[in-house]
């Protein structure tokens, strides 16, 4: 497997507490679905979400498969490490 640098775990470990925190927020909202602070903290987290996966994706390739992400060319789906994997 080939070696990546600090930053690409930095950055998968941002993704994945923004990700965790957005789980939380939606399970919260699914009962308390007019909570407009939880509202707002569910729209700031998401907007950070976006920002860590176009800067995930401009430095490292494709985070989601089926359209979610966009390939660069040649097709990159088959560079490693997948964010899965490591």
């Amino acid at each position: 497997m080939k070696q990546l640098p600090k930053e690409y775990y930095q950055l998968l470990e941002q993704l994945q507490a923004v990700d965790f925190v957005l789980v939380e927020l939606t399970l919260y909202l699914d009962t308390h679905p007019n909570d407009q602070d939880a509202i707002n903290q569910f729209n700031h987290y998401a907007k950070e979400r976006q920002k860590f996966k176009n800067l995930y994706e401009s430095n490292y390739g494709p985070l989601l498969q089926f359209g979610n992400s966009f390939s660069n060319t040649p097709w990159d789906w088959d560079e490693g490490p997948w964010p899965w994997q490591v």
